[in-house]
């Protein structure tokens, strides 16, 4: 069978399979636009759901239920986003055949509209995150990793903005910090800058300058930890101008999104929904 035999029939043979999304919910009031913002986060290359056989997840995640239950909302709502907060590559032989390629194609066919880059896209090195860049047809974002001088200069914006229903909603993404994490010679020249600096400062142009209605993060730098390594939880405290930040890297499982309070004392949304598409994140969200 070849990869585009295989590419149609995996994506396209799903309709009947159903996973249950995590949801969170704000009351609407008259005249309001409703937006449905999907998201996954560290799909780890799985590409079908977990062996039935498996204990704890079995014929669970993958991105062909996914797929199935995203083109089922897309039916019901309106005005829908489906966003990636990273490590989409590694953890099934389907990265090892193909490095990525499968990965990227599924995410364009399903409509993903942003993403952004985790630590594991690293894994075959730079030249490989560009070489299977050729097979999206939306972005990836990344505000704090600065690849001016290497493969990836200017292919990786800060961010993008996704227009619905005459609402604006600027998307950034985030990256942790690769030093001891990721092989030195797998990300090069790579610049890892501070989240907090770097978000005040382009969540602030994305409301002030592209007059964003809402601005979403999409961060892979991890829920929380038992120690003061920056994470969602205290990056949030740090910051303005932000609405909603869908997280990764910790592979996390909150049951719905939480609520949160920034530097301002605003309302923030912090979501996370695992790993390997074991469930879809949900949030509707009222502008």
């Amino acid at each position: 069978m070849s990869r585009r035999t295989f590419l149609k029939q995996l994506t396209l043979g799903t309709a009947g399979l159903a996973l249950a999304p995590t949801l969170a919910t704000a009351k609407p009031k008259q005249n309001n636009v409703k937006l449905t913002i999907l998201h996954t986060n560290d799909m780890h290359s799985r590409i079908e759901p977990f062996p039935v056989s498996d204990k704890k997840y079995g014929g669970r995640g993958g991105f062909a239920r996914i797929h199935s239950l995203v083109n089922r909302i897309r039916q019901q709502e309106s005005n829908v986003l489906l966003l990636d907060s990273g490590d989409v590559f590694q953890g099934t032989p389907y990265f090892n055949m193909f490095g990525g390629e499968l990965e990227y194609k599924l995410m364009s066919k399903m409509g993903y509209d942003a993403g952004t880059i985790g630590n594991h896209e690293f894994d075959n090195g730079m030249d490989n995150i560009l070489k299977q860049m050729k097979h999206l047809n939306f972005p990836l974002v990344s505000a704090n990793y600065d690849f001016s001088k290497t493969v990836l200069a200017n292919k990786i914006p800060e961010y993008t903005i996704v227009k619905r229903a005459g609402k604006r909603i600027g998307v950034f993404g985030l990256g942790v910090a690769l030093k001891g994490l990721v092989d030195k010679g797998s990300y090069g020249k790579t610049v890892y800058n501070d989240p907090v600096i770097v978000t005040n400062r382009v969540a602030k142009h994305l409301k002030e300058v592209e007059k964003c209605d809402l601005v979403i993060c999409l961060s892979h730098i991890g829920y929380s930890y038992d120690n003061s390594r920056i994470s969602d939880v205290t990056l949030v405290k740090q910051i303005q101008n932000v609405d909603i930040i869908l997280g990764g890297h910790t592979h996390t499982f909150l049951e719905q999104a939480e609520k949160h309070t920034d530097a301002s004392g605003r309302e923030v949304l912090i979501n996370q929904v695992g790993w390997a598409g074991i469930a879809l994140g949900r949030i509707d969200y009222y502008i």
